[in-house]
C-alpha cells in the first residue's frame, strides 16, 4: 500500500474525494500526511476528523519561503511517503523538492494545458481567462510537476464544452465536479498500481 503525502491550501474537496477512494479500497494507498499552506484550510477539519496526521507550513511563521519548504520536505521524508499530490495547493514547489521526488509530483490544473498555464493561471483566474478569450472547451489536466510551473510531463486531460453565458464560477465548479475529482482520484490508483510511468519525457500507462 502506497503512502500519500497531500499538500493543500484551501476547502479539501479534492482531498475528500482522495480519502473516500482510499477507505473504499478503489485507491491502493493511504493519506500518511496533510500539510496546509494555510492555517484556516478547511481541508485541516477534514484531516482531523479523519485522523490523519496535518501541518500546517504558512510562509508567514518561517523566517524565509526556503524555511518553510525544507520544513516541508522534512515532514515528506518524516512520512515516508510514496507519492506527493498537489490537491489545491496554492504554492509553488522548489526544486529541491521536486528533485527529491522525481515524477512523483502530481498536480492538477483546472484547463487543457499547455493553454492556460503558468504563474499567473490558478484558481477562479483560469477560468476567467479561458471564457475572455472566448475557447469553446476548457477542462483539466494531471500532471507530473517539474520545474516549469504547469509544465511537467501531462498523465491525463479530459475536457467538456464552455457554454454562452458561462460565468467563471459556473465553469470552474462544473470542471471541479465532472472532471478533477474523478480524474484525480483514478491517476492516483494508477499510480498506486504502478501502472504509470515515464519515458523520455512522457507518460506511460499500462
Amino acid at each position: 500500500m502506497k503512502k500519500l503525502a497531500l499538500l493543500v491550501s484551501g476547502s479539501g474537496t479534492n482531498m475528500q474525494a482522495i480519502m473516500d477512494a482510499c477507505a473504499s479500497g478503489e485507491i491502493n494507498g493511504r493519506i500518511a500526511v496533510v500539510i496546509s499552506s494555510n492555517h484556516e484550510a478547511y481541508a485541516l477539519v477534514r484531516a482531523e476528523g479523519a485522523k490523519i496526521p496535518n501541518y500546517v507550513c504558512c510562509k508567514k511563521d518561517f523566517r524565509s519561503a526556503e524555511a518553510r519548504d525544507r520544513e516541508i520536505l522534512r515532514l515528506l521524508k518524516m512520512y515516508d511517503v510514496d507519492y506527493v499530490i498537489l490537491a489545491g495547493y496554492l504554492g509553488i514547489l522548489p526544486q529541491f523538492i521536486i528533485d527529491e521526488y522525481p515524477n512523483r509530483i502530481v498536480n492538477i490544473h483546472p484547463s487543457l494545458l499547455p493553454k492556460f498555464g503558468g504563474k499567473d493561471h490558478y484558481g477562479i483566474k483560469v477560468h476567467a481567462a479561458v471564457i475572455a478569450a472566448g475557447e469553446t472547451e476548457s477542462g483539466a489536466t494531471a500532471h507530473f510537476v517539474s520545474a516549469e510551473i504547469d509544465g511537467g510531463p501531462i498523465i491525463r486531460q479530459e475536457k467538456l464544452p464552455v457554454y454562452k453565458g458561462d460565468k467563471p464560477e459556473d465553469l470552474q465548479k462544473r470542471i471541479l465536479n465532472q472532471i478533477e475529482h474523478p480524474m484525480l482520484v483514478s491517476v492516483i490508483r494508477d499510480l498506486c498500481d504502478g501502472k504509470i510511468k515515464v519515458v523520455d519525457g512522457k507518460v506511460v500507462v499500462g
